[in-house]
């Protein structure tokens, strides 16, 4: 019987999870855009209407709203709260409308401006990461096959207790960890792996296996295994140096895990049901909370990483989207068309709004209420 978070704690959960990820991007924009002298007219977490508010001495309007699914900074000479330039406004200003002006920033500026939101994110993960490393140390298992699962791929293909893993489709691999997460998100594909054996060099194929695993909440996710178990793993404590390196090590392995499953999707390997939006999110950042501090700590860190990694996409109304259209105004040494961008924005908007809509009716389709 699986277990169950109740409500309450999916709420709970998602508004401790998403609100100081989000307030701490939306900071990163505006202590950058005020230190760069730009005036920012809004600062809210939520989208929609205004909750409670203040404004303090230099104009900015502080406020929490309806909808707590993100947040924003509106700069003086924003459009709206998606930054989206007005062009007539921005050749028209005066002097004084020019003072401030986030569009009338110098591009370097406006480009730092924008990467400041998804690089807190990213700063928050690697702190969470290293604290984990400094309180707990480095967990390593060398890439020897200690012993085989009762299912496995990787004795079937011929792997013998002793064969030590060196590479996986003539990628090196150093522990068991580089192992598990090399073959972790390619389910049923044939990989070949170097190994040593007694002293001689071997090259076996196999298939990794494909399984459907449930957590202790019933949540299933597709992951491949080889069956193969190594020894135990050694501990050893670090510096806050190395604590460092490890966690920009982590986050990276967690990158090139979501871009792979992003990818998988897109070519039809993996099911879109795999998708998941604000409801999943708060499902999970519930389940996770229950498990205690640790967890709860954890999962934070990896959406924080996700909230990054979302955003530096390149979708026009992302922080992406505004960073390729100051790349373009680079190469070009002048903006793109007001025409262009405006159609662009449009379209970034509209698929925004469109992934949203699906990612949560996705999330209702996967809740025991709905069948699953």
């Amino acid at each position: 019987m699986f277990e169950s978070a109740p409500v309450w704690m999916w709420i709970v959960g998602f508004l401790l999870v998403l609100g100081p990820l989000v307030t701490v991007h939306e900071l990163g924009h505006y202590l950058v855009g005020r230190w760069f002298g730009v005036k920012a007219e809004a600062f809210s977490i939520g989208f929609g209407k205004e909750l409670t508010g203040w404004t303090d001495s230099e104009g900015t309007r502080w406020k929490l709203s309806a909808l707590p699914l993100g947040g924003y900074v509106q700069f003086k000479g924003d459009m709206n709260p998606a930054s989206i330039p007005d062009a007539e406004a921005i050749d028209s200003a005066t002097e004084e409308e020019r003072d401030g002006s986030f569009h009338h920033a110098a591009l370097w500026k406006r480009a730092l401006i924008v990467f400041a939101g998804p690089a807190t994110n990213i700063l928050v993960t690697l702190a969470i990461f290293a604290s984990f490393n400094l309180a707990y140390g480095r967990f390593e298992a060398s890439s020897e096959v200690g012993s085989f699962a009762e299912v496995s791929a990787g004795r079937e293909a011929g792997l013998q207790v002793g064969d030590r893993i060196e590479a996986i489709d003539g990628a090196p691999v150093e522990n068991f960890n580089e192992v598990a997460q090399r073959v972790m998100m390619y389910p049923g594909k044939t990989v070949e792996l170097a190994v040593e054996r007694n002293g001689r060099e071997l090259v076996i194929p196999v298939t990794i296996g494909d399984f459907t695993e449930q957590d202790r909440f019933g949540n299933e996710s597709r992951i491949g295994r080889i069956g193969v178990y190594s020894g135990p793993p050694e501990t050893s404590s670090v510096g806050p140096v190395e604590a460092i390196a490890l966690s920009v090590d982590q986050s990276w392995d967690l990158v090139r895990m979501m871009v792979t499953g992003i990818a998988q999707i897109l070519t039809g390997d993996r099911s879109v049901k795999e998708l998941g939006g604000p409801i999943k999110i708060a499902k999970y950042s519930g389940e996770q909370l229950s498990l205690g501090l640790m967890s709860f700590v954890s999962f934070a860190a990896l959406i924080s990483l996700n909230l990054a990694f979302i955003n530096l996409l390149p979708i026009p109304a992302l922080d992406g989207g505004h960073l390729a259209f100051y790349a373009a105004e680079a190469v070009r040494r002048k903006p793109v068309g007001p025409r262009g961008q405006e159609l662009a924005y449009r379209t970034g908007v509209g698929l925004v709004l469109a992934l949203m809509l699906f990612v949560t009716i996705n999330d209702l389709a996967s809740l025991p209420l709905f069948g699953r």
